[in-house]
């Protein structure tokens, strides 16, 4: 006859590992400083924890998006609205309806009057009126004239 594990090998138990000290571990006395250290340790990272059990799991990892994806499918719709870029534009500014006015200098400007559609792309900077006082008087329309009346009174 065969021993009963035999014919299973995967299956065999293996010998107990465990190593059995007489020696019992509350009767060692720990010297006082020894024990100071150790709990000022203790209490230091008591409260800091960064994972291991019973910590809540990651539910999602927050990826850097980039956007190419948006720039590509922007300029594919400009592209189908047909725009066509206009040259010689120093700078572009859009007048607020509070007064201050966004500038944009060294702009790309396209343009699709069909589509009624104007693309401004660069660095827009918020400035007030006066900031930019001497050189867009100019192009300051009636709205913004009342706006100005403002400024020379206050």
């Amino acid at each position: 006859l065969k021993p009963p594990g035999s014919q299973f090998p995967s299956r065999r138990r293996r010998a107990s590992r465990t190593l059995r000290l007489p020696i019992s571990l509350g009767a060692m006395t720990v010297p006082a400083d020894v024990q100071a250290a150790r709990d000022k340790l203790k209490a230091r990272f008591q409260d800091v924890r960064t994972g291991g059990k019973g910590t809540a799991r990651r539910t999602k990892i927050a990826k850097h998006q980039s956007h190419t994806a948006d720039d590509k499918q922007l300029q594919a719709q400009l592209k189908r609205l047909g725009v066509n870029q206009i040259p010689g534009i120093e700078e572009v500014n859009m007048f607020k309806d509070d007064g201050s006015v966004l500038h944009f200098s060294a702009p790309k400007v396209q343009a699709s009057v069909a589509a009624n559609t104007y693309v401004v792309t660069g660095h827009g900077e918020n400035k007030s009126l006066q900031e930019l006082l001497p050189g867009i008087i100019s192009q300051l329309g009636p709205d913004n004239l009342a706006s100005l009346k403002r400024i020379a009174e206050g």
